[in-house]
């Protein structure tokens, strides 16, 4: 039998202090998730609403839940009311959505910026001047129930160690660009999300302070 409990202390024990932990429990029963819960695991991550909706009705309420996936501005009013931080908001018309729907469900809803650094046509998020133009702009200081926390991305899905570390330095060097220019003065914007199950203690090395583990817990995914 798979030993959740052991795979997650694991992987726990190997982050330095201030880098926290998603558990990606997308795909993965609510026992799964509860297994992890009970060993004191408290944040989740999700990338399908349905699924999200049906576990926040059935597991503790305690649980952070991070929407981590590709977010559609239709599927947005399913999670305004619960979500704890949508990490990848790839658009100024997606982040003017999550503004809507907070507002009717009077609250702030903390999101990343995902920024589209690795050379794969297949990831989302913005380039590096998409989203200096977004902040440059300014539209998101008049929005009152988004609370921009930080940057997300995904490195490239190889086997080139010097490559990710690159790719997370350059998220990191953006992060420092971004903090400076628009949120030196503001605490809540601190946090970088790179790092997966494959690449995460690469990113602990580039200022990560947020790493997305899934498989490396809960072991291949259950469809």
């Amino acid at each position: 039998m798979y030993d959740i409990k052991a795979h997650l202390n694991e992987i726990r024990q190997s982050l330095p202090q201030g880098v926290r932990l998603v558990a990606v429990s997308k795909f993965h029963p609510e026992e799964d998730v509860l297994a992890a819960y009970e060993e004191g695991q408290r944040i989740f991550g999700e990338s399908h609403e349905q699924e999200l909706a049906r576990k926040v009705k059935t597991l503790p309420a305690d649980i952070e839940w991070h929407f981590i996936g590709h977010l559609q501005t239709n599927k947005v009013k399913y999670i305004a009311p619960f979500i704890s931080m949508i990490e990848a908001v790839d658009s100024l018309k997606l982040l003017r959505e999550i503004e809507k729907q907070a507002a009717k469900a009077e609250r702030v809803v903390r999101v990343l910026l995902e920024l589209h650094i690795a050379e794969e046509a297949t990831k989302y998020g913005l380039t590096l001047d998409d989203c200096r133009q977004l902040l440059a702009d300014g539209e998101w200081r008049q929005m009152k129930h988004v609370q921009i926390c930080g940057l997300m991305m995904m490195a490239s899905n190889i086997d080139d160690d010097a490559q990710i570390s690159q790719e997370f330095q350059t998220a990191a060097d953006f992060y420092h660009e971004v903090k400076q220019a628009y949120f030196a003065d503001d605490p809540h914007f601190c946090e970088r999300s790179w790092g997966m199950s494959d690449d995460y203690l690469l990113a602990v090395n580039h200022e990560s302070t947020m790493v997305r583990v899934g498989t490396a817990i809960f072991g291949p995914r259950k469809y």
